[in-house]
């Protein structure tokens, strides 16, 4: 593998948009949706988040990497991004814990990344114009090659891609747990699983092809639906096991796409958005107990808010502050319900780490209503 600092770096925007800029990480190019998150910290979480598969990732804030890279910290096996953009790339890490730089961590790891640019001008231009798709190189300056190669890039709408990121096997967490879990893998990041874990969970992950007969074979007590990546309307089977999984009356949370995919279920539409949701400073509402959360967000689809306002089976339980976007919602007469935010953070605040504990009380409920039936 080439290293490439110190090489020219361009990208190319669908547009037509040009920037030029200097290459880190590994030679070569990479293609995929544009988009941006805010956060000034958690960039190894940001890069390892399976959410982000098929996306190019322009980070807002001006240094990236100052704190490194500890092994431990991230989210899933390797990062998931397809290319990376930043302003200042710092190549010493600051604290004593870190396991290597981010430079190393992104050549090793085969991701092109270009710096130098001006993220603030290229967050600008997605706010403006929307999401689009993008290549990065750090082999070639040939613009016209490069845009010929970006008309051979799909587009997000339509593409499913939890198949791509999916555990290949089960795999158990905390076996032995309390109550038993079943998590449909979608992409799941593994902050989801650990705080199940910790409120005595044992958590089943099950690859996103596992038909729902196969799951119930485990004779589970609640379903988790992951968060992942690509378009929930473009994933009609797993709609299919997750309305199987309400005639259940089981207790169901569902997070980030597992949210689109629940609401789904319930004859909601979602929709692409603008530029998506993505940061870690996003006030939300819970217009059940009327508190307000910071939350971390990553999302480039959301439901339809007319589709739930009109529903006669679903209410809507939080809402986002700066947009009034559907943040969460709940099935009537069911212990089922989702957010669009992450309440797992990793990166972010732990406003929303309350929501794991109603779904672990409604698992009780549900075990208790079986004794005593």
């Amino acid at each position: 593998m080439k290293y490439a600092p110190k090489l020219p770096a361009v990208l190319v925007l669908a547009d037509g948009t040009v920037f030029k800029g200097m290459a880190a990480g590994a030679v070569g190019v990479a293609t995929g949706e544009l988009c941006f998150n805010t956060g000034m910290t958690g960039y190894q979480e940001i890069f390892t988040d399976p959410s982000y598969t098929g996306q190019i990732m322009v980070m807002a804030s001006v240094h990236i990497g100052n704190y490194g890279i500890k092994n431990s910290e991230s989210e899933s096996d390797g990062i998931k991004i397809a290319g990376l953009i930043c302003r200042n790339l710092s190549q010493i890490p600051s604290r004593k814990e870190a396991d290597q730089s981010i430079q190393e961590f992104l050549a090793t790891k085969n991701l092109v990344v270009i710096t130098d640019v001006d993220t603030r001008a290229i967050v600008k231009h997605i706010r403006e114009k929307g999401a689009m798709n993008a290549i990065i190189s750090t082999a070639t300056q040939n613009i016209d090659e490069l845009t010929q190669m970006l008309k051979d890039v799909p587009p997000m709408e339509g593409l499913e891609l939890s198949s791509k990121v999916s555990t290949q096997k089960i795999v158990d967490y905390n076996a032995g747990g309390d109550y038993k879990v079943a998590l449909l893998d979608a992409g799941v990041k593994l902050n989801i699983v650990r705080l199940l874990a910790d409120r005595g969970c044992h958590v089943r992950v099950f690859p996103y092809p596992t038909t729902f007969d196969e799951i119930m074979q485990w004779e589970p007590d609640g379903f988790m639906l992951s968060n992942g990546p690509g378009d929930p309307g473009a994933m009609p089977d797993t709609v299919g096991k997750v309305k199987a999984m309400l005639a259940t009356n089981l207790p169901v949370f569902g997070i980030c796409l597992g949210h689109q995919l629940l609401a789904e279920a319930c004859g909601i539409r979602t929709f692409k958005m603008h530029h998506g949701h993505r940061g870690i400073n996003h006030p939300v509402k819970n217009i059940i107990t009327g508190r307000c959360e910071i939350t971390s967000q990553n999302h480039g689809f959301a439901v339809m808010p007319e589709d739930v306002e009109k529903s006669d089976i679903v209410e809507i339980t939080h809402v986002n502050l700066n947009d009034n976007s559907i943040e969460g919602i709940r099935v009537k007469d069911k212990a089922a319900f989702s957010v669009q935010y992450h309440p797992e953070a990793a990166p972010g605040p732990h406003d929303s780490e309350y929501l794991f504990d109603d779904f672990v009380a409604n698992i009780k409920e549900s075990i208790k209503n079986k004794v005593t039936a």
